[in-house]
């Protein structure tokens, strides 16, 4: 039988089992020649009785130690698999089972179980034929610990991380709760650049060190996964206050300086902290909680930890919602334009208006202004959106020139930066006035502070051509930016908008702030004498508007006057005569059709 097997082409273990399978079911045989047979093979094998215990074996399965019968170690799939041997419903069984040596050592074998015929007419037997894989195990699991571990810092990389992540959210443990900590080394990209690779890669060694020694008496994971972005898992986490306690004493051993190659370096690092029942969540969920949170980290000011917050992310989510459908939701015309009066102090002549735009979100309703500009501004949205904010306003301001020959208003058109570098705005302006047929002069155009200050170059030319071509140029928000003074009289602007934050201490008993109104003072003197006029923004009291006409303001737009209007709205503006004060100090107030927007109106 032996000869058989080594003779058959690419001979082997398996053959020879076989061989002695294929004769034994063939011919009859005696216990005799069967026990001869197994002492001639070259491989670990015995015969297992009905009962599944080992009634004889060679010397080379007693080499391998004992337990290699099919009931042994209370294995319930190996013993149903058995049973179906013995019942005839499968040919063969196969199994991998670890086994102590009689050194103590572990040794491993491939088993292999096949039925035989009976012996000397007694009962059936089976064929236990055992093959040591032991080395072969052994270098398996160095392969795997060097794929699954990180070559430089030696801890678990990313798949040995979300391998054990999954295994934390199985079904086991859906009654428990987890929590991860994803760690980034602040600012570690200029270590690389300024002292060398070498020393980077000593630096996440030194804090894989410091992370492992500080979890390790907790038996918490913790694993780079790439870069220097390092992960903490809590297995069976008892609430948040263990993730974010364990996220402190992270942050505290990473304080203390490292030295490394004659080089004293001194770190923070950000983490996000993740803490939440097993139940419900998914490893992609988790660890995309996870990293949106060290951003969040990283935004608030790098050096702590941030916790979840699911309101956060809500918000977070929905910019990302609105950013996404800016663009096509001007083109689906989904914006509306609506305006606000700008009010003569002395006389309550509506002088102009601005135009505010509006989004009407099919499933968020109408949204303002600082819920998509911003994210506009960001994308690079605006340029397309201001351009169309700009033509339906010269549109809408045309029509009221038609309409009221005698006392049209301008409207006033918030400009944002991108659109004088990203655009060519000179051109844009020049074809929208030529489309509409609106006089330049009925054409503001509000630049912030910050935007025009230190102009050079591309925006100063534009403001210069703007301003030849007839267009209004307004400073907006002014007083909140860098209040450099020179550049005013160097720059081609006709008027400055004051930030609401200097109104709003004005004639107010509860809150007053006298510097606000020596400052304004001093501002709207200045202003004069360059030849500008000054608007004050946010007034929504009559005590405001009084302190505010007293010290020169020239006009002023908030509540106190009216919200910002349909087009439809303004014109019956328009239509009505200003309501005259009927007694000293009393400010003059603008009626709208059938309803009296004054003092009494502030709501937004």
């Amino acid at each position: 039988m032996r000869e058989r097997a080594v003779d058959r082409p690419g001979g082997s273990s398996s053959n020879e089992a076989d061989a002695i399978t294929a004769v034994t079911e063939r011919y009859p045989f005696s216990a005799e020649h069967l026990r001869d047979a197994l002492a001639a093979a070259g491989i670990a094998m015995g015969l297992v009785d009905l009962e599944g215990r080992i009634r004889d074996q060679n010397a080379a399965l007693r080499a391998l130690g004992d337990g290699w019968e099919p009931t042994a170690h209370d294995d319930p799939g190996t013993c149903a698999g058995y049973r179906e041997l013995l019942r005839g419903e499968r040919q063969r069984l196969r199994y991998t089972r670890g086994c102590k040596h009689p050194d103590g050592r572990t040794v491993w074998a491939r088993v292999t179980l096949t039925p035989l015929g009976t012996c000397d007419g007694g009962p059936r037997l089976t064929l236990l034929t055992a093959e040591d894989i032991t080395a072969q195990r052994e270098l398996q699991q160095r392969l795997r610990h060097l794929r699954m571990h990180d070559p430089l810092t030696r801890l678990p990389n990313r798949e040995f991380f979300f391998e054990r992540l999954s295994e934390a959210l199985g079904e086991d443990a859906a009654g428990s709760r987890v929590g991860v900590c994803y760690l980034d080394v602040d600012g570690f990209k200029a270590v690389n650049d300024t002292l060398g690779h070498h020393v980077g890669d000593r630096l996440l060694t030194e804090v894989a060190n410091r992370l492992e020694h500080c979890v390790r008496p907790a038996g918490h994971l913790v694993a780079r996964l790439g870069g220097d972005e390092f992960a903490l898992l809590i297995e069976g986490s008892r609430g948040t206050a263990q993730a974010t306690a364990l996220a402190e004493t992270v942050l505290a051993v990473l304080t203390a300086p490292f030295d490394i190659e004659g080089q004293r370096l001194t770190i923070s690092a950000s983490v996000g902290v993740v803490e939440r029942p097993v139940l419900g969540t998914t490893a992609t969920a988790l660890m995309q909680a996870a990293d949106t949170t060290l951003y969040w980290a990283k935004e608030d000011g790098k050096g702590r930890w941030t916790l979840f917050d699911p309101e956060r992310n809500a918000h977070r989510m929905t910019r990302l919602a609105l950013s996404s459908t800016l663009r096509s939701a001007v083109e689906r015309d989904e914006f509306t334009v609506d305006y606000q009066p700008l009010v003569g102090l002395g006389d309550g002549v509506l002088r102009g208006v601005e135009a505010l735009v509006r989004w009407q979100h099919p499933d968020l309703g109408r949204l303002t202004p600082n819920r998509f500009i911003g994210l506009a501004e960001e994308n690079g949205a605006i340029v397309q959106l201001g351009r169309w904010v700009l033509e339906q306003s010269c549109r809408q301001a045309r029509t009221w020139q038609l309409e009221h020959p005698g006392n049209a208003p301008f409207v006033s058109v918030n400009i944002a930066v991108r659109q004088v570098w990203d655009s060519d705005l000179v051109a844009d302006v020049a074809r929208i006035l030529a489309r509409t047929g609106l006089p330049p002069e009925l054409l503001q155009l509000e630049l912030t502070e910050s935007a025009v200050m230190g102009s050079a170059g591309r925006p100063l030319q534009t403001l210069r051509a703007l301003s030849e071509m007839g267009v209004r140029i307004a400073i907006d928000d002014f007083g909140t930016g860098y209040s450099n003074l020179a550049y005013l009289s160097r720059l081609p602007v006709g008027a400055l908008k004051l930030d609401g934050s200097f109104v709003r201490g004005f004639g107010s008993d509860q809150h007053p702030n006298p510097a606000d109104e020596t400052i304004v003072t001093a501002l709207v003197k200045l202003a004069h004498q360059l030849g500008l006029t000054v608007t004050a923004e946010g007034v929504e009291s009559a005590e405001q508007a009084e302190r505010l006409h007293a010290i020169g303001c020239d006009t002023a737009q908030g509540w106190f006057y009216a919200r910002a209007l349909p087009p439809e709205q303004i014109g019956s503006m328009l239509r009505q005569a200003p309501v005259r004060p009927t007694a000293a100090r009393q400010v003059p107030r603008v009626t709208v059709r059938d309803t009296q927007v004054g003092p009494a109106q502030t709501s937004p």
